[in-house]
């Protein structure tokens, strides 16, 4: 499921940064169009602006009397067009020689001026910019003024439509747009493979690690690519560590049980052999706290050890159904019988000898304090918040007399026993919370349906 989230995430991501890319580039190199576009529709004009002026500057027969014959012929037939698009004007701007001329395609109506509109002139003397000409045309002109000397001053003016630059910069983005989208296609594809085979290794060693927790397997096995390849060896490097480690750990109490029993032992048999001295006795009881207390923390020790090894899993039916015979065969001469309900794909993370003492002293209690029956439920609910694993159960029902609210408390504390005529030391519950409590879990005490205990011990289980 993270290998999935990983991968979606670069997906969607990689995506994103495709899209983003291709849409500033689309709307760079639109820009870059539309100028260039801008800037050829500029050179036609300013080709007209120039031989309009040549033409005013330079009259081929000052006795013409039609002068505008050639500046109608400037090449373009859409200057002879009424509201083509396409004007020209010339104006005088001497006042005291008021003329203006204009192409046919002006028709009666008129241009406006750049001049008006505050649009200041151009390195070349010229001025660019867009007007709004007759029949609400949007016009791209082009104006300049000139000085003839004697023969007065002029401004010279060119419009063409600009929905030429337009239709030109549109059609460019449409096929712009097609083939970016086909781009976008491609890349998101390729991505897509990328991701999806990229991460193939990371997804197998995800589900590898996963059996390795669930007791499926052991090692990290099989081949993986060379980018992949030292994380395997480092993970199967770490889990031999962590074996090696807790083996240590439990030779080390091992080792440690054995040095401290055999003095205690000592002691306990020289305070023995003088019964009669109060010196004696008091040796006795306080050696055997003590042996209690060493036996109490090396087991600690040795389950916290057994807690940390990765991937023990113990079904639980087969340690269920052994504890069914067993206490049975014990108190089989008070006919106490135990029933048994649980799911056959139960399990639990951890050590078969832990949940056998756990379970044991719960059952065994039970059977200690039943008048006839004894029941044994284990269920196994689903993961709950951001844990994992399902949550085990093993509920332990008897029909004894059952204990106050006050003294449930009381015998969950080490030691601690409420009725001294039953055998026992008085460890069992304190064991039982000590270990489920290492592994995560808790016991909970209270009220069976029958009148008598229930204990209610809650573990950490395996997906099936």
């Amino acid at each position: 499921m993270r290998a999935n989230s990983l991968a979606t995430r670069l997906f969607l991501s990689a995506t994103a940064w495709v899209v983003l890319i291709l849409s500033i580039t689309g709307v760079v190199l639109s820009s870059v169009y539309n100028h260039s576009v801008e800037r050829s529709f500029d050179r036609r004009l300013n080709l007209y602006l120039r031989t309009l002026i040549a033409e005013v500057a330079n009259p081929d027969d000052p006795n013409d009397k039609n002068p505008d014959r050639n500046l109608q012929a400037l090449g373009e037939p859409l200057f002879e067009l009424p509201l083509s698009g396409w004007y020209w004007r010339i104006s005088s701007t001497d006042s005291a020689k008021p003329e203006s001329r204009s192409s046919r395609s002006l028709w009666d109506a008129d241009l406006p001026r750049l001049e008006d509109q505050g649009i200041p002139l151009t390195a070349s003397g010229v001025r660019l910019g867009y007007v709004n000409g007759p029949e609400g045309q949007h016009l791209r002109m082009v104006e300049r003024p000139v000085d003839l000397g004697d023969d007065g001053k002029y401004l010279v003016a060119v419009a063409g439509d600009a929905s030429e630059i337009t239709e030109e910069t549109r059609t460019f983005d449409y096929y712009l747009a097609g083939t970016f989208a086909a781009l976008t296609i491609g890349l998101v594809l390729t991505t897509i493979f990328q991701v999806r085979f990229g991460l193939a290794p990371l997804k197998r060693i995800s589900e590898a690690l996963a059996d390795i927790r669930s007791g499926k397997a052991e090692r990290l096995e099989g081949r993986f690519p060379v980018e992949i390849e030292p994380l395997a060896r480092e993970t199967n490097a770490l889990l031999d560590a962590n074996r090696a480690i807790v083996e240590r750990s439990r030779t080390h109490v091992g080792n440690l049980a054995h040095a401290i029993k055999t003095p205690l032992s000592v002691i306990i048999n020289e305070a023995t052999a003088h019964p009669d001295q109060p010196f004696a006795t008091k040796v006795l009881e306080q050696a055997g706290v003590m042996r209690s207390q060493v036996t109490h923390h090396l087991e600690r020790a040795r389950i916290a050890a057994r807690v940390n090894v990765v991937a023990t899993v113990t079904e639980v039916g087969p340690v269920i159904a052994a504890l069914q015979r067993t206490m049975e065969k014990i108190h089989r001469d008070r006919g106490i019988t135990i029933d048994t309900s649980l799911r056959a794909d139960a399990r639990f993370r951890g050590e078969r000898q832990d949940l056998e003492e756990m379970a044991g002293n719960l059952v065994d209690n039970a059977c200690k304090w039943a008048d006839r029956h004894v029941a044994i439920q284990v269920l196994v609910e689903p993961p709950a918040g951001d844990n994992l694993d399902p949550v085990l159960r093993i509920v332990v029902d008897d029909d004894g007399p059952g204990i106050s609210v006050a003294e449930r408390d009381e015998v969950a504390r080490r030691g601690r026993r409420l009725d001294e005529t039953k055998p026992g030391s008085g460890l069992g519950l304190s064991i039982v919370v000590d270990l489920a409590a290492l592994y995560g879990g808790h016991l909970r005490l209270d009220t069976a349906p029958s009148g008598g205990l229930r204990a209610e011990l809650t573990l950490p289980g395996v997906a099936g």
